[in-house]
């Protein structure tokens, strides 16, 4: 749970920057750095249980040499 809050902590203060220098709104920008990261924040939370699930069951080995496979095939029709 840490590394989940301190990600929330990084993500609020990127996205009230970015928003801040895009809108020059103190208002706007720290609207987007509530809503936008909370929202992924919680995802993320999320997605960290369902990947560690998926590494534990060799899923992720299974997935990994299926992309490999597809990246090379790829390469191969782009010569």
């Amino acid at each position: 749970m840490a590394k989940t809050m301190t990600f929330a902590v990084m993500h609020f203060s990127i996205a009230f920057s970015v928003a801040y220098l895009i809108t020059g709104s103190l208002l706007v920008g720290g609207l987007v750095a509530i809503v936008e990261p909370a929202i992924n924040t919680v995802a993320f939370y999320f997605h960290e249980i369902i990947w560690n699930k998926v590494q534990q069951s060799d899923v992720a080995s299974e997935l990994s040499s299926a992309l490999r496979t597809a990246g090379e095939n790829y390469a191969l029709r782009s010569m």
